[in-house]
């Protein structure tokens, strides 16, 4: 990659949405986050159509696609949920508190 070019520069993503139907995480990974981000919200990915809507509570960037998988991985495993659980820790009750709020 040339220095500046930031045509050649390819990202992966790692995410983690909160379903404010279950409250429940999905994580995964992708190249274009908003265009995933978006498909999830369409119900056009099988196993989260019936868990909308998300909201996107965590991301990480790679530069490697083999990151991206293995950071997907991990977060999947108990010390990557418990990762999760802590460095989210305070920003999702506003989400719970917000949601509970609309339905009252």
């Amino acid at each position: 990659m040339r220095a500046g070019s930031k045509s050649d520069l390819i990202m992966f993503y790692t995410y983690v949405l909160l379903s404010l139907k279950d409250d429940k995480r999905y994580i995964g990974f992708t190249e274009d986050l908003k265009k995933r981000i978006e498909e999830h919200d369409l119900g056009l990915v099988d196993s989260t159509k019936s868990r909308r809507p998300f909201e996107l509570v965590y991301y990480e960037a790679c530069r490697n696609k083999d990151d991206a998988i293995k950071r997907e991985k991990y977060f999947k495993t108990g010390f990557g949920r418990r990762f999760l659980k802590e460095r989210l820790k305070g920003d999702l009750a506003p989400v719970a508190q917000l949601d509970r709020a609309s339905v009252s």
